[in-house]
């Protein structure tokens, strides 16, 4: 695919680097004009996305996440990668309240948020490989007659 610009980030799985995504990701998404709620959508998106590689992937052992984002026409791709544990059955997985942590703090609502505040999601993941999910967001609005 061609793609008019594109960045890739990889970090420590580490909690802390998950506002440092969510920054960097902002940034390359300012080229794109967005409005603040797109910001907000697509920080949210991703930091669900990079929490679950930090709690689920690696199971407290530190390892590398990676992010890739790329821009064509309004489209922005982002994609969050481990190679991690994988997940065993995707569908369940992304069934809103499901956790295999129960007895922590998660709510099972990851997925679920980054459905809402993206335009696609796609996960694919193998047990013992690893997880790559990439999400979609059209940025910019269309004005309606009475905004132009």
């Amino acid at each position: 695919m061609e793609y008019e610009n594109r960045m890739k980030l990889e970090f420590d799985s580490r909690s802390a680097n998950e506002g440092f995504a969510r920054v960097a990701v902002a940034a390359f998404l300012s080229q794109m004009n967005p409005t603040l709620e797109e910001v907000a959508d697509v920080k949210t998106a991703l930091s669900e996305a990079v929490t679950n590689c930090v709690v689920h992937a690696y199971e407290g052992k530190v390892e590398k996440i990676t992010v890739e984002c790329m821009i064509r026409g309004q489209e922005l791709t982002v994609l969050v990668e481990d190679k991690g544990c994988g997940i065993a059955d995707v569908r369940q997985a992304m069934e809103p309240l499901f956790t295999t942590k129960p007895d922590s703090e998660r709510c099972g609502m990851g997925f679920a948020f980054m459905e809402a505040f993206m335009d696609s999601v796609e996960v694919e993941s193998k047990p013992g490989e690893g997880t790559k999910v990439e999400m979609r967001k059209k940025i910019g609005r269309i004005l309606n007659k009475f905004e132009q």
